[in-house]
């Protein structure tokens, strides 16, 4: 009788975690994440299929601290927004700058970090510089739809401004001697120029960020009005940079702090 009572509770308790169990997992908030994979160090689609990337451990970070089972989704960076507002995912985390013209799309949360564009030359090209005079009559490719490609057609208007779907094509481009120099991120060129195939070139110069252009840094991008989730994201970036988690994936990729000042 007494061995029967104890079956009897541990099924019950048993019933009782499994219930539990499924409760959490059902309130587990569920999210996909939109990105570009093809923009190292930041995000980037491996031979496996694995993505890596700043971008990714900043995301994953970010959703183990909100508690979010996430799952990303590569996009090509021309149609991330139309998809995002589609619904094919709920953010992007692509190292999107959170520019004005943006905005009118799409809602940010805060930056999550903040790196200076730079002009990366070849090394036969005579470029020196990065003012419009270093580069008058030079052919300079930069990835479309970006911030640099913007500010490359606003800024160095006597050059030939000729822009990609990626960044691997200008890469492709500059190395083969078709372009003269590039303009992207600091990091990115940094981490291209590090590879053999980055052996071409150097970086001539950092560029002073325009604010109407470039924005205050990336940010996450989320359909207009989901201001909960903007605030769930926020919140987690301030407590990744509290704890020590943002200190340490950004130790994994660079030797300064990348969120800026």
């Amino acid at each position: 009788m007494r061995i029967s009572k104890r079956i009897a509770l541990a099924a019950a308790a048993a019933a009782l975690a499994v219930t539990m169990g499924a409760a959490h997992a059902q309130e587990m908030m569920k999210l996909r994440i939109g990105t570009e994979g093809a923009y190292p160090p930041f995000n980037n689609l491996e031979a496996d299929g694995s993505l890596v990337g700043f971008d990714i451990d900043i995301a994953k970070a970010l959703c183990e601290e909100m508690k979010a089972d996430c799952e990303f989704v590569t996009q090509d960076w021309d149609g991330i927004i139309p998809a995002l507002q589609a619904g094919k995912f709920d953010a992007i985390i692509a190292s999107m700058s959170i520019t004005p013209e943006r905005e009118e799309e799409v809602d940010f949360t805060n930056k999550y970090y903040n790196t200076p564009p730079a002009i990366a030359a070849r090394k036969d090209s005579g470029i020196t510089g990065v003012t419009p005079e270093d580069l008058a009559g030079k052919a300079i490719g930069a990835q479309g739809s970006t911030t640099h490609s913007n500010y490359a057609e606003a800024t160095y208007t006597d050059s030939d401004v000729r822009l990609y779907p990626t960044a691997d094509e200008y890469k492709l481009d500059i190395d083969s001697g078709r372009l003269d120099a590039v303009v992207d991120d600091v990091i990115v060129l940094g981490d291209w120029l590090a590879t053999a195939d980055g052996e071409c070139c150097e970086i001539v110069g950092t560029i002073t960020p325009v604010e109407e252009i470039h924005g205050p840094g990336a940010g996450i991008a989320v359909r207009t009005g989901e201001t909960e989730l903007i605030e769930k994201f926020n919140a987690a970036i301030d407590a990744i940079r509290a704890n020590g988690k943002y200190k340490e994936i950004n130790d994994k990729y660079f030797s300064f702090d990348a969120y800026g000042g």
